[in-house]
């Protein structure tokens, strides 16, 4: 089979063959691409269409085709920690200061031409699929899907909310509330391409804070706090933090000062998920970088 990516189920009753594909997630788009693209559909070793009426105890096995690798992206060798990785499934530690996905100005040096080089290394027959994405100076978790079935089922269920990501950050001033939600719309703002702001007019969005830790550095009153994400939206945890008066520290566009950190103190800490092919419930944590901890160490000191 080439090494291409294959999905085995039984079913449990009768029913008809294009029925059970779509109860297993896969899409029209998909299924359209294994028809005409090289993929094969089998039951019970035999190659079958999709109007192959089922019977329980048959064994379904989808070979999808092979994907054809990025055009225009640039593999590249490159070091990251790996903290989980299957056949479907890649999530690793993204240092702050690279770019999630190349530009037309920027081609090399991003995270997706290090995972580009990381695949084809290892014999992968998969493009580049990230599901969730990090500004370039935020650090953390960043997953990635091997395959495009994977990132589908991905996508989905961060359409219905199944994928659970929390980071923590430091920010200014003393927060005065131990929890709180911030829902709050954003939208581009007028004057810029990259800044984001408050707008009535923009999209939902929805942060959950919580206080770990009230400090001070150098005389200064910081908060240490975890976020989590109900929405994705550009920039939504600056955004967000800047619009109740405590902007992350390094975060120069949205308020912060460079004064303690020279980029902003925002670090994706843990992603929760249910697998989507083994079901099986995963816990992803990340360290915190060098950078954070050496201001959470001083805190300790100046608290």
């Amino acid at each position: 089979m080439e090494n291409r990516i294959q999905l085995s189920f039984t079913v449990d009753k009768s029913l008809l063959l294009r029925e059970a594909i779509s109860q297993y997630g896969i899409s029209k788009k998909a299924l359209t691409s294994i028809k005409f693209e090289g993929g094969q559909i089998i039951v019970n070793g035999e190659e079958k269409t999709v109007r192959h009426i089922l019977e329980k105890g048959d064994i379904v096995t989808i070979v999808f085709p092979k994907e054809k690798k990025s055009e225009g992206l640039i593999a590249e060798e490159m070091c990251f920690p790996i903290l989980f990785e299957d056949e479907h499934l890649l999530v690793i530690s993204k240092k702050s200061g690279m770019s999630t996905i190349p530009s037309r100005e920027h081609p090399n040096g991003t995270l997706a031409n290090g995972i580009a080089g990381y695949l084809e290394k290892n014999s992968s027959v998969s493009t580049v699929h990230i599901v969730t994405r990090l500004d370039k100076d935020t650090s953390g978790i960043v997953c990635i899907a091997k395959h495009r079935h994977a990132h589908h089922l991905m996508s989905e269920m961060q359409k219905a909310g199944s994928i659970f990501r929390t980071y923590e950050a430091i920010v200014h001033g003393s927060v005065e509330q131990d929890s709180f939600l911030i829902d709050a719309p954003i939208g581009r703002k007028d004057t810029s391409i990259i800044e984001r702001r408050i707008d009535p007019e923009g999209k939902q969005a929805k942060t959950s804070v919580e206080v770990i830790k009230r400090f001070t550095v150098n005389g200064e009153n910081l908060t240490h706090v975890r976020l989590k994400l109900f929405t994705g939206r550009t920039h939504q945890i600056r955004v967000h933090m800047m619009s109740v008066g405590h902007p992350l520290i390094g975060d120069d566009l949205y308020g912060g000062s460079l004064a303690i950190m020279p980029r902003q103190a925002l670090h994706a800490k843990q992603l929760k998920l249910v697998h989507p092919f083994t079901k099986q419930a995963l816990t992803i944590e990340d360290e915190y970088p060098m950078d954070i901890a050496a201001v959470l160490e001083k805190a300790t000191i100046d608290k």
